[in-house]
């Protein structure tokens, strides 16, 4: 299933707009926050489908019945661009376990560049609900190698896989590769196109480098 958020309404409409603006996106604190936002709002939505159970709490006047949540969440991002939107998702899923897998594209001198794992850090993901975010679904490429290094010793329950913006052929890479059943993609935008480098047109740029400065 694919969640494409903007074909609603919300304030989550002016978050992207804000990403995607040349100008705002001078300002890195502002496009960190904005990523944290739109991470917090995602994860928002994911918790409509998840697990709750009814607990009774002490209030001073009385006992209160409330619904509260039972299914075990594990928060993963790919690093460096997917820490804001994975501090955006903390702020809503405050007690999650949380795993992180840095991931990149290596260069070659044709033109061409293939993805690179060199570190992952995670937990017993068994039974678990997995949210795996980045800010970037490009090609898909990169999302599927670091889902299949998390799950190498232990499958979750159910991935939510989460971008800011996806194209749709990072989405039908997804839906392709992996078992639907299994998994959920939420795009806060969807956009068509790609270039020949594999960048998203419109897009926003390197998620990245406007947050964080950069690279060498």
């Amino acid at each position: 299933m694919v969640h494409n958020l903007s074909n609603e309404v919300s304030i989550l409409n002016q978050y992207i707009s804000e990403i995607r603006n040349v100008e705002t996106q001078k300002d890195r604190l502002r496009f960190r926050t904005n990523l944290e936002r739109i991470g917090s709002i995602m994860a928002y939505e994911i918790s409509k489908l998840l697990d709750f159970t009814t607990k009774d709490v002490e209030t001073p006047l009385g006992i209160a019945h409330c619904k509260t949540l039972h299914s075990n969440v594990v928060l993963a991002s790919i690093m460096r661009a997917g820490i804001p939107m994975h501090n955006g998702l903390l702020q809503v899923f405050d007690q999650a376990e949380n795993a992180f897998i840095s991931a990149y594209r290596k260069h070659d001198k044709s033109g061409g560049f293939s993805i690179k794992l060199e570190y992952v850090s995670k937990p017993d993901l068994r039974d678990k609900i997995l949210i795996l975010c980045d800010p970037m679904l490009a090609t898909g490429s990169s999302m599927g190698l670091t889902y299949k290094a998390l799950i190498e010793d232990g499958k979750p329950k159910h991935t939510h896989i989460l971008a800011a913006i996806a194209s749709s052929e990072g989405v039908k890479y997804m839906q392709r590769n992996f078992s639907k059943k299994d998994m959920t993609i939420w795009a806060a935008a969807v956009d068509d196109e790609l270039t020949a480098q594999a960048y998203i047109v419109p897009g926003l740029g390197d998620a990245g480098d406007l947050a964080f400065g950069t690279k060498q």
